[in-house]
């Protein structure tokens, strides 16, 4: 093990989550939140395709996605040879009524098998206060759950997808985080979140983390970048570090690999969002 003790190990096995897990320094997470509060100041908050695969845009994210304590965490659950499909700002400004609605990952990415884990790395406080996440324990255990998409305003998923059935909220656990932790959770664990009524603005960095054999199994093209080992199974395209912050190089490339996957999660639906 290189971060997690095997009890931790064994809990995420058995419950389908991890949390807390300490991975960045305070000054790694100022950093980080500064940088992003500073392109906030001086572009507009990122919104629609920029939230996502943000590490295409950013060397401070890129810098992120391959920090050793959270690449040795993913590591003893997932095995040494790692890609990062994907990521994502999960952002809630101070009386913010945008939330997650119960869900699992897996629903639309098309990827196979379901050994993928989201670490979720807090650059702010995520609190019961501000609209921390919540998960059912042991639902990874589940196969696909049906899901309807709903659009809803506020929802801050790409469909506003969510589960088709009861969820006994009783049952859930909060995955509070201070700044600079990260939770980890399994592809198929059902998870949301509530909206934000306090004046503390919660900012969460979610990185979608597989290992090397999974594959794209509903897309015609798909591409991850690779943080940790070798790939020999080659089952995505590689993707470029950005060469700058917000560069016109990387933005090219963002919009490029972002369409791609818009594709690939808005697949059967109507929506604007997949034109």
């Amino acid at each position: 093990m290189k971060k997690l003790t095997p009890e931790a190990a064994g809990s995420y096995k058995e419950h389908g989550f991890y949390a807390p897990i300490p991975v960045l320094s305070p000054a790694e997470t100022a950093k980080a939140r500064q940088a992003l509060e500073a392109h906030e100041q001086a572009h507009g908050k990122l919104a629609g395709p920029l939230r996502h695969k943000s590490h295409l845009l950013f060397t401070w994210l890129d810098e992120v996605i391959r920090h050793p304590a959270i690449l040795d965490a993913v590591e003893d659950v997932l095995g040494p040879n790692l890609l990062v499909w994907g990521s994502s700002f999960f952002i809630k400004d101070a009386h913010d009524p945008g939330f997650v609605s119960w869900h699992q990952d897996s629903t639309y990415w098309g990827l196979d098998p379901a050994d993928i884990v989201t670490a979720w790395v807090a650059l702010s406080e995520s609190t019961a206060e501000n609209g921390a996440m919540r998960v059912m324990p042991e639902t990874h255990k589940m196969d696909q759950v049906p899901h309807r998409d709903t659009f809803a305003e506020g929802n801050l998923l790409s469909r506003g997808q969510e589960i088709a059935v009861e969820v006994d909220e009783s049952k859930a656990v909060m995955l509070e985080l201070q700044p600079g932790e990260m939770s980890l959770h399994h592809v198929r664990l059902i998870h949301g979140s509530d909206p934000n009524p306090s004046g503390k603005r919660r900012i969460g960095f979610a990185i979608r983390y597989l290992p090397t054999y999974v594959r794209q199994v509903v897309g015609s093209h798909d591409s991850a970048t690779l943080v940790r080992g070798v790939d020999e199974f080659q089952n995505f395209a590689p993707e470029q570090r950005p060469d700058a912050d917000f560069s016109p190089a990387a933005r090219a490339f963002h919009a490029e690999i972002t369409g791609a996957h818009q594709q690939i999660l808005m697949r059967d639906t109507d929506h604007p969002a997949a034109a």
